[in-house]
Order: C-alpha cells, then sequence, then structure tokens
C-alpha cells in the first residue's frame, strides 16, 4: 500500500531536519548552501510546505543526500564530484572567491579557491577564536595581513596565520590566484 501525502510529508521533513542537523549545519547555513531561502528550508522541516523537484534537488545536493535516500536519509555511496559550472562562487571586492568544501564543513574546515583581479583585496572580521587560515599561493603576487603582522608571497609560497582578528589577503599589481583552507571559523 502507497504511504498517503502526510506520511510522506513528514518522512520528508525529519529526513532533511535529521540529515542537517547530522551535519551540524543551522537553517541559515543549509539555505547558503542549497539557494533555498531560510523561511521554505523551516517550512518543509515542520511539514508546512510542499517543495519542488528543483527545491528538493537544491536541498539534497547541500546535505549530500541522493533522491532514493532522501526518505531514508542516507548519504549517497561513492565519490562525490561537484562540476566546475555547478560550484558555489561568490563575487567580492575583485575577488572571484570558488567553494570547494563540502556543506557539511562549512565552520570547521572550509577550502576556497581565491582568484584576485590587479589590486583586488580580501577583508575580513576576526573569526571565532583559534581560528586560522592556510594560504597557498598559485598565481602571482598576494601580500597577507593579520593583526599588525604583514608577509609578501610569491607563487608556490604558503602562510599560515591566525584568523581570529582583523586580517587581509591583497594582490599586488596583476592578477594573482591561491587556495585558502579555513579552521574553525
Amino acid at each position: 500500500m502507497m504511504a498517503d501525502r502526510s506520511d510522506i510529508h513528514d518522512r520528508l521533513a525529519a529526513s532533511l531536519r535529521a540529515a542537517r542537523k547530522a551535519r551540524g549545519l543551522s537553517l541559515d547555513a543549509i539555505a547558503k548552501l542549497s539557494g533555498v531561502s531560510r523561511s521554505m528550508v523551516s517550512q518543509i522541516e515542520r511539514g508546512e510546505s510542499s517543495p519542488t523537484v528543483a527545491t528538493l534537488w537544491a536541498l539534497t545536493q547541500a546535505l549530500q543526500l541522493d533522491f532514493a535516500g532522501l526518505l531514508e536519509g542516507r548519504p549517497a555511496p561513492g565519490i562525490e564530484v561537484t562540476r566546475a559550472g555547478t560550484t558555489p562562487v561568490i563575487q567580492r571586492s575583485g575577488v572571484t572567491i570558488r567553494i570547494l568544501s563540502a556543506p557539511e564543513s562549512v565552520g570547521r574546515h572550509e577550502v576556497y579557491d581565491l582568484t584576485f583581479a590587479p589590486a583586488a583585496r580580501l577583508l575580513s572580521e576576526a573569526h571565532s577564536p583559534g581560528c586560522r587560515e592556510h594560504l597557498t599561493v598559485l598565481e602571482g603576487r598576494l601580500s597577507v595581513r593579520s593583526g599588525d603582522a604583514v608577509e609578501t608571497m610569491g607563487a608556490g609560497d604558503v602562510a599560515r596565520y591566525p584568523a581570529d582578528r582583523p586580517h587581509e589577503i591583497a594582490a599586488e599589481d596583476a592578477a594573482a590566484r591561491a587556495i585558502l583552507i579555513v579552521q574553525d571559523s
């Protein structure tokens, strides 16, 4: 016998809520990762809204669930691949930030591919106490400031610094590219 509509909504709501909490994600975090509004995620998790296929797809991708496992809450098996065209990208003050880390690692271990236009700067306020960043320059030259300390780096150089104080990464007069790892933000 097929499950009735309210049973499916209840199981869907419980599975999505459990998957989000198991990954340590807040409603705001899953909204940011999936592109689904916080209020819509909340309504779906309470069983008050019927999500569209597009909304379910966005949520399952952000939570690393497959459609078959959605009502069972299973993580997708095998190798997870995020295709280049679907990698989340943020544009900020001449810096293109591609988010490479998995959604469930937000706040613990985040990985970014940074592309700087000439003379672009990425300014950051202090993160949580104990937060550290690891920056590897792939192309060009970058300067890094953490508190009062400043270093200039070239391709292949790696900087590790406290990010629990105001900090900045800035390109010289030419474009630059780097990989940034943020721990315990």
